[in-house]
């Protein structure tokens, strides 16, 4: 079971585990000196103590005056309560300190020389007023970390904000595209197939039955997150025949796809569509021969998709063609592939070649309670 630290039981687990080490830390190395154990244990007591009051200052700050006032850039009441909530615990700890982890029958700081002044057998020891300072000192040290941590999650917070406005904004768009067979690529496989009618009956029955299948796998497949290899693969001959409906005998089209398991692998809908439509729209003229081929292997988990065809650019007045573009080809591939594809185009020969490599996903076995 795999805990996040982004969430709430992850944080506790943490800081818990952090608070353990810390109040561990000063049994260890008691443990490997040769004091008096009575006063071991007092100070082992002084040092858990001075760890509850870093706890107590860290958390005031992290769960309500770093929110409340710091972030808020109220920096100056920030200061004054925290310089208050310092003054009571120093206060706190010579009364603590005196009354109750003095030696018996003396004084605690007096017996380690924490005086006022000097005392004369100990020239060198500081003022009792240097312990004050020092005290006050490391009391910030919790107020200090407890900001910085606050401050680490709020760009963590505000960093995983943008991830995600941005990862809605991707999916709007995915979901667009999945949906973005416009509707003259539609009309005019239906206006051929009207013609077609007349002149041959069964191969118009078979291109509406075609057309039905891209349908029925546009509206109830394609809002998947990812589909099988070999249903996409089923798509697109469907999609590359109902296109030929549109070709002269001018058009050399060939194809090449594997057979696989169904199944077996699992892609994103759609991500073809985008570069065998460009193939169509500027790799064929209505005078001169075409030729367009497609492409795809398979090599363990790689794929390789490869459309080739020749290059007659439209021009801008040209609205054939889905419109989607190898731009958001690119976006859905950064979305769903972030370093595992590689899209590429170029122009060779008078050839336009677009290769799209990527790592496809093995689809889960059902265990065998399921089977």
């Amino acid at each position: 079971m795999k805990i996040h630290y982004n969430t709430t039981k992850g944080k506790i687990l943490l800081h818990a585990s952090v608070w353990f080490l810390l109040l561990l830390f000063p049994l260890l190395i008691m443990m490997y000196e040769e004091h008096d154990t009575e006063r071991n244990l007092r100070m082992l007591k002084l040092n858990w103590l001075q760890m509850s009051q870093y706890a107590v200052i860290f958390y005031i700050n992290y769960l309500w005056l770093i929110r409340k006032y710091f972030m808020q850039k109220k920096f100056l009441v920030f200061f004054v309560i925290n310089l208050l909530l310092l003054a009571l615990i120093l206060w706190f700890n010579d009364l603590i300190h005196t009354e109750v982890f003095a030696e018996p029958g003396k004084e605690f700081f007096k017996d380690k020389g924490f005086r006022p002044n000097p005392p004369p057998d100990k020239p060198g020891m500081p003022p009792f007023r240097f312990f004050w300072v020092k005290g006050l000192l490391s009391l910030l040290v919790p107020t200090i970390v407890a900001i910085a941590v606050s401050s680490v999650e709020n760009w963590f917070r505000s960093e995983e904000a943008q991830k995600e406005a941005s990862r809605a904004q991707l999916e709007s768009e995915l979901q667009n595209l999945r949906y973005q067979i416009q509707p003259h690529f539609f009309f005019n496989s239906l206006n051929n197939i009207y013609s077609l009618v007349e002149t041959s009956a069964p191969k118009a029955q078979q291109a509406i039955h075609g057309l039905s299948r891209m349908m029925r796998y546009l509206l109830y497949e394609t809002g998947r997150t990812t589909v099988g290899l070999d249903e996409e693969i089923r798509f697109i001959v469907s999609y590359i025949e109902l296109m030929k409906l549109r070709q002269t005998d001018k058009t050399l089209l060939i194809y090449s796809f594997p057979e696989i398991e169904a199944r077996h692998w699992q892609l994103a809908p759609l991500l073809f569509i985008p570069l065998i439509e460009n193939a169509f729209k500027h790799g064929v003229s209505a005078t001169k021969k075409s030729e367009i081929r497609f492409e795809i292997t398979v090599s363990g988990s790689n794929l390789l998709f490869v459309g080739i065809n020749t290059n007659y650019p439209k021009v801008d007045s040209d609205k054939s063609g889905s419109g989607i573009g190898l731009s958001n080809l690119r976006k859905r591939l950064e979305l769903l592939y972030p370093g595992q594809n590689s899209l590429s185009t170029t122009v060779e020969n008078e050839m336009f070649v677009a290769t799209l490599q990527l790592r496809l996903t093995a689809a889960e076995m059902p265990s065998e309670n399921q089977l």
